[in-house]
């Protein structure tokens, strides 16, 4: 995808980038793939990336609050929080990935506006802080969302990064221990694609219980 077609398709979403913020992304697609050569950060193509990465990441830009604080769990080399970080400078990202190859990979590539985490999400101690929690499809849905809830203040959301595949599983995950209720859920067309991205929306409506989320192995020995 050439950077002409990759500004169209973002006004077509309603984002408008300045020249600084199009030569960061340019520059983040030379990094990511010069570094993939030796570090196996991503596997998809490069003639996708403007794709698969940078237009899937910035699909839900529209769902997040001005000034929202908002945290990608497993975001792997920078996706969604770089995209999201970059295009939309009124955010705070957090940036969380227990790999501390796909971290130090992140962390070369600063903004002013993103916070990389290395840590397991289930590990991690700062609860009830974030307006919105998302992910790209880290776990199955109802483990997502039992890692996501925690970090999500009274008033937030939760929204994963899902695919059609979860839509029979929206409504029938237990999550009265997380605080969360099923609110509704959007899809969207990936420009140029026929693949379907899936918001659910979750709100947080209560505090999530202690001792959740759980240790990863109860999470998946007993999934809720």
């Amino acid at each position: 995808m050439n950077i002409d077609l990759f500004r169209s398709k973002l006004e077509e979403l309603g984002i408008l980038l300045s020249e600084s913020q199009m030569d960061a992304f340019v520059q983040f697609e030379d990094a990511l793939y010069t570094a993939n050569e030796v570090m196996n950060l991503t596997r998809v193509p490069r003639g996708e990336c403007w794709s698969r990465h940078f237009l899937d990441s910035l699909l839900m830009q529209d769902l997040l609050p001005q000034g929202a604080k908002v945290m990608d769990i497993g975001t792997g080399p920078g996706f969604p929080a770089w995209p999201l970080a970059c295009a939309r400078p009124d955010l705070e990202v957090t940036a969380m990935d227990s790999n501390g190859k796909m971290l130090g990979f992140l962390t070369s590539q600063p903004l002013p506006n993103l916070h990389p985490v290395n840590a397991r999400a289930e590990e991690w101690n700062e609860r009830e802080k974030f307006d919105i929690v998302t992910g790209r499809a880290v776990a199955p849905l109802s483990s997502q969302l039992e890692i996501s809830a925690a970090f999500c203040k009274k008033g937030g959301k939760v929204i994963p990064m899902r695919t059609t595949a979860d839509l029979d599983l929206l409504e029938d995950i237990d999550l009265k221990i997380l605080g969360l209720k099923f609110g509704n859920s959007i899809a969207r067309t990936l420009p140029g694609t026929d693949s379907v991205r899936l918001f659910p929306v979750y709100e947080k409506v209560r505090t999530t219980a202690k001792g959740y989320p759980r240790r990863w192995a109860e999470i998946k020995k007993k999934p809720l």
